[in-house]
């Protein structure tokens, strides 16, 4: 199946979740999430901030600051297709609706943190294999941000219904080290071969 129709498909079944389901999902997400170690460890995180049927991250976030974990959030440069990464440390107070209605980091009262500081990041997404293989939303703005924190563990996070058998990669395409779903955590990782590289 092409690249875009999987997208589509994939993202109208999500959007099928009831907003109850939704979140009683997300919380499952979450609580594998924290049983990685490489996670639980985490300095500096990159995180994104949920939107339409995505697995919810606010409560995520206000567990990592809790945690002491300096979290940063995207805010994105349509114009350029990138994410600068800008910290935050009340999700109901520093964020606003940006692009898209996404709501985002406010540039005018937060700073920004250099992308190679970050030591995790948090990935969205339409579409995820076992083998680590992602679809975004056909922006490329993760595939762009990833090459910048060569050092983050990538962590992919989604509901079991986003999971197919294999995503069709092309080049560009980033690959994470762990998935993370309703039902558990795989580890695909090959970060150790990536940071020694």
């Amino acid at each position: 199946m092409e690249r875009k129709e999987l997208r589509k498909k994939i993202l109208a079944l999500r959007d099928t979740l009831l907003p109850d389901k939704r979140a009683q999902k997300s919380r499952s997400v979450i609580e594998h999430l924290w049983s990685i170690d490489n996670f639980s460890s985490t300095n500096t995180l990159f995180v994104y901030v949920n939107f339409k049927s995505e697995v919810e991250t606010l409560h995520l976030i206000s567990q990592c600051l809790d945690k002491g974990m300096r979290v940063t959030v995207p805010f994105t440069l349509p114009d350029e297709s990138r994410l600068i990464p800008y910290r935050i440390t009340d999700p109901y107070q520093d964020l606003r609706p940006g692009y898209c209605s996404i709501p985002e980091p406010d540039p005018q009262q937060l700073s920004t943190v250099d992308p190679g500081e970050i030591d995790t990041v948090i990935l969205p997404g339409s579409v995820f294999d076992r083998q680590g293989g992602r679809l975004g939303y056909g922006g490329g703005y993760y595939d762009r941000f990833l090459n910048n924190a060569p050092r983050a563990v990538r962590i992919a996070i989604a509901f079991q219904l986003q999971v197919v058998s294999e995503v069709p990669l092309l080049a560009h395409d980033q690959r994470f080290d762990y998935l993370v779903t309703e039902t558990g955590v795989t580890n695909v990782s090959d970060y150790t071969h990536r940071i020694c590289a």
